[in-house]
Parts: C-alpha cells; sequence; structure tokens
C-alpha cells in the first residue's frame, strides 16, 4: 500500500524527493502516513479535500482484494 501512496504523491507534488511514506500495522488496520513539503501540502490535499480523498478511495479499493483495512493520514 505504502508504494501506491508514494507513486501518487509523487506524480502530484513540486518536491518528489521530499515526499516520504510510513506504513504502521495495527490488528486489522494498516496506517499509511504520508509526508510533504509544505508547499505541496495543497497540491495533495485538493480543493475541499478532493484529491485527498481520491487517494484514500483507490488505496482503500486495493486493501479489499488482500482483506486489509488502511487509512491514508497525511501529515
Amino acid at each position: 500500500m505504502s508504494k501506491l501512496v508514494e507513486m501518487i504523491a509523487k506524480a502530484l507534488v513540486d518536491y518528489p524527493d521530499q515526499v516520504s511514506v510510513k506504513e504502521v500495522e495495527k490488528d486489522q488496520s494498516i496506517i499509511v502516513e504520508l509526508r510533504v513539503a509544505p508547499e505541496d501540502m495543497g497540491k495533495v490535499i485538493g480543493k475541499q479535500g478532493r484529491i485527498a480523498k481520491a487517494i484514500r478511495t483507490v488505496v482503500k479499493a486495493a486493501a479489499v482484494k488482500e482483506n486489509k483495512r488502511v487509512i491514508v493520514e497525511i501529515i
């Protein structure tokens, strides 16, 4: 899951070298923490959070195949 989030985020931002993704597993769920440069925060979140919501939707769809619950946090 973290590779998918990283790939999407790097395609969106101006500073792809500052994108970092950390995966934390807890019980039945996986928390994916996405960190980007402060200047790129708006690009990852989007207007009214639309891009962030789209990223979460894609990741959740991929997680269904593995029977996992994934939470994407943008930090």
